[in-house]
């Protein structure tokens, strides 16, 4: 008798199987699976998703286009954000979630606003739970972008979400970061409510730049 073949996993409908490789190595790549540095060999992740290599060869250019592997003389890697790398993703995520907020502000619908208030029930609930908070978290910003009625802003704001991605904890490990970051959260809501367009650029301005000074001061605790 024949032995039988190991069959790849089942396509989700209307989906390429280059368009799910590429799905599910994008998702792992932004997890625990891949650790920066670390070597993205094109057999490996072929026998892990039990797929070709054709595929695999695709989502990784395309991967490397955007920014989410490097090319290293021993091959794709995940790329090692520095401090200096950081702090440029931050300064122009300042930028653009305040003209974000300043946009929702302007464009955002009852219901847009109302669901706006629904996340930050869910956030308060959440408490000091890291996966809810980043769940909810990334909820609310996505809430804003769409709100802000702006295509381009919102494919440009998820494309840096993507390489923010790639950095590994979350600010809400800080002391008293989840309290905090539900006040800032608030103070963004209220301004867009108030359809108070500086406000709301001002909140999610100051917002950002503490993120940015806490994932600081995580960086160098971690390396003490």
């Amino acid at each position: 008798m024949p032995a039988a073949k190991t069959k790849s996993p089942p396509k989700p409908s209307g989906v390429s199987l280059a368009e799910r490789v590429y799905t599910d190595l994008k998702a792992a790549l932004q997890t625990a699976r891949f650790e920066p540095g670390d070597r993205v060999r094109e057999e490996a992740v072929a026998a892990w998703l039990q797929v070709s290599r054709t595929p695999v060869r695709e989502a990784l250019r395309r991967l490397l286009t955007e920014n989410l592997l490097v090319s290293t003389e021993h091959g794709l890697a995940v790329p090692q954000l520095d401090q200096n790398q950081i702090i440029e993703l931050y300064a122009i995520r300042e930028v653009l979630e305040g003209a974000a907020a300043a946009l929702a502000a302007r464009h955002a619908a009852p219901v847009e606003i109302d669901y706006l208030r629904h996340i930050l029930q869910e956030q308060v609930a959440a408490k000091d739970d890291e996966t809810l908070l980043l769940s909810a978290n990334k909820e609310l910003h996505g809430c804003i972008y769409r709100a802000a009625s702006n295509r381009y802003l919102v494919r440009t704001l998820s494309s840096l979400q993507d390489e923010l991605a790639q950095l590994r904890g979350t600010t809400f490990s800080w002391p008293q970061r989840p309290a905090d970051a539900l006040k800032e959260h608030t103070a963004i809501v209220r301004a867009i409510e108030r359809h108070d367009a500086d406000a709301a650029e001002k909140a999610a301005r100051q917002h950002v730049a503490t993120a940015l000074r806490i994932r600081l001061q995580i960086m160098r605790r971690d390396a003490d």
